[in-house]
């Protein structure tokens, strides 16, 4: 029975988060629906990660065991054209789902436990467009920010440092909220400003709490030296606020 994984993208404004719910329509639950349609039996599938409810994703990532007739490089265009994102689709397929790609991995392959690095884009849109709203964070304080300041508090957050003041209560707990920030940068366009971060892992909210304090310093509310400070308090309260979910994209993952 081959093991499968695939790479998935997705606009996550009308789903709530990726993890199945009984009631609720979520990227694994609808991503199950369509596999069981057409393999005649349920297929469960391990998401890399559980992205929240109006997060979206560039290059998620799942992998399931496929007992079927039908050849694994065929599932993406059969997929998609259940989803609505090529064809028709099945009666009100909203086409918010896209499989990108599929391929047989070893045996032993998961697509949690092999992962070895994530990267999160984080997007601050500049224009007010009403149509960019489900998509980017926006704020009239937008242009009083100080891409500098933001910049050299970046520095503090890059490396391996224990990152429990990112994280919001309510997670799946962990072994240990040690974690390692490869890279982290801020750029920016005339439409909007983008922060992507990579690393070995997240905690539960944590590049959108990191954006929330990355923003206080850009507006002068905290100093980027404070960061140091912040992250050896190990103390939620002493971050900034959680940039809201619809600006964060999960753009890929590393196996």
């Amino acid at each position: 029975m081959p093991n499968v994984l695939i790479r998935i993208e997705y606009d996550g404004t009308n789903f709530s988060g990726w993890q199945k719910q009984p009631e609720d329509r979520t990227v694994q639950g609808e991503i199950e629906h369509v596999l069981k349609f057409i393999a005649l039996e349920e297929v469960p599938i391990h998401g890399t990660s559980r992205t929240d409810a109006g997060v979206h994703a560039l290059g998620q990532c799942a992998s399931f065991e496929w007992n079927c007739n039908m050849p694994v490089e065929k599932l993406p265009e059969v997929m998609n054209r259940r989803f609505g994102t090529a064809g028709a689709g099945r009666s009100g397929a909203p086409g918010d789902i896209k499989i990108l790609s599929a391929e047989v991995k070893p045996d032993d392959f998961h697509a949690r436990y092999n992962c070895k690095g994530k990267t999160y884009r984080y997007i601050i849109d500049k224009t007010g467009d009403i149509f960019r709203r489900n998509y980017a964070y926006q704020s009239p304080e937008v242009g009083n920010l100080d891409l500098e300041r933001m910049r050299e508090a970046c520095q503090y957050i890059i490396g391996t440092h224990d990152f429990k003041c990112f994280e919001t209560a309510g997670g799946t707990p962990r072994e240990t909220t040690v974690r390692t920030v490869s890279n982290l940068t801020i750029s920016e366009t005339d439409r909007e400003i983008v922060i992507e971060i990579t690393g070995d892992g997240f905690l539960y909210n944590m590049v959108r709490i990191i954006v929330g304090t990355l923003v206080e310093m850009g507006l002068g509310k905290k100093e980027p030296e404070e960061l140091k400070t912040i992250i050896e308090s190990k103390d939620r309260s002493n971050a900034g606020f959680t940039a809201p979910p619809n600006g964060l994209y999960l753009k890929e993952i590393y196996f």
